[in-house]
């Protein structure tokens, strides 16, 4: 092993651990600011934040030429796929704990390996299908306390962290895929344009908040409620999200740059302590015991197939 090389591990290691934090700021800061603005005004601020540090990247790695891509309709399925995630997983974040959101998003992972079969022809070993198998089961243990009509249930709004993994996963394969003649600038940018895009589309069709009077359901409220202009009181944390946006892309690419991904992917689990954290301490929020261990069959399934990824390569490299 290259000794020179633990120093730069390690700093993979923090980046990521300050990402994954980053993160549960976000999620914090938008539930925290639910209960007055809809979630597409939120994102279209935050993205408008982040699209003035997107172009400062886009220009240090070359210029508008960084753009031009032989496949539009690839880029515009991706950057569509990260809107749809967020929007599921922040419409799940106001209507249930920070932490048994986030544990349910968890299946990401296996979604990312299950797509990688088809979409990039990668191949998948017997024992890490049934690492996959497994940690769906973590996901309908977790599930399983969560459906129904009792004190605590969520009814159908437990399904929408799995939507949000799935529409991530498959935003990931194609990031993969797109990645090889692609700037991360160029990336970027096109995902920063979506979020506008998308959210001045929103306020076209919903902005003045008809759609939301006639629903008592949380997140759909949350999707569809009125825009309001903020005041003084919420301009600063509302540009707070734009600014650990833009740190936490910085994070996540220099976390994969100077670690291995096996090395660095696991740690992405941290975020579940993180959420435990703001949910206990801002919000009140504890989940339910079965969400733990749901969590624990999925955290470790995850585990295991980032490993297992990480041996097939160092064997192949041999």
């Amino acid at each position: 092993m290259n000794v020179s090389a633990i120093p730069h591990a390690r700093l993979g290691i923090f980046c990521m651990l300050a990402g994954m934090f980053l993160i549960s700021v976000n999620d914090m800061l938008i539930k925290s600011l639910s209960g007055g603005y809809p979630l597409h005004q939120l994102v279209m601020f935050r993205a408008l934040v982040g699209l003035v540090f997107t172009l400062f990247l886009l220009r240090m790695e070359g210029g508008w030429s960084l753009l031009r891509t032989g496949r539009p309709m690839l880029h515009l399925l991706r950057a569509l796929l990260l809107v749809f995630a967020n929007t599921m997983i922040y419409a799940a974040i106001v209507a249930m704990p920070l932490a048994t959101a986030n544990a349910l998003y968890f299946v990401a992972p296996l979604f990312v390996t299950l797509l990688s079969i088809p979409i990039l022809g990668e191949k998948v070993g017997p024992r890490r299908f049934a690492a996959i198998g497994l940690g769906f089961g973590g996901v309908l243990l977790m599930m399983t306390s969560q459906l129904g009509t009792g004190e605590g249930a969520l009814g159908w709004v437990v399904i929408l962290p799995i939507l949000a993994a799935a529409g991530y996963a498959m935003m990931s394969v194609l990031t993969r895929k797109l990645g090889a003649t692609s700037r991360a600038s160029a990336l970027a940018l096109h995902m920063q344009i979506a979020f506008i895009a998308v959210s001045v589309c929103v306020f076209v069709v919903a902005g003045d908040g008809r759609f939301a009077a006639s629903t008592e359901n949380e997140s759909i409220r949350f999707l569809l409620r009125a825009w309001i202009w903020p005041p003084m009181a919420d301009v600063l944390p509302i540009t707070l999200l734009g600014l650990v946006a833009a740190a936490v892309g910085y994070l996540m690419a220099q976390a994969y740059r100077l670690s291995p991904a096996s090395a660095v992917a696991p740690f992405e689990y941290s975020l579940l302590i993180y959420a435990l954290f703001w949910g206990w301490t801002i919000f009140g929020e504890w989940p339910a015991p079965m969400v733990f261990a749901g969590a624990a069959v999925v955290i470790g399934s995850g585990i295991y197939v980032f490993v297992r990824e990480g041996q097939r390569k160092s064997v192949r490299r041999v």
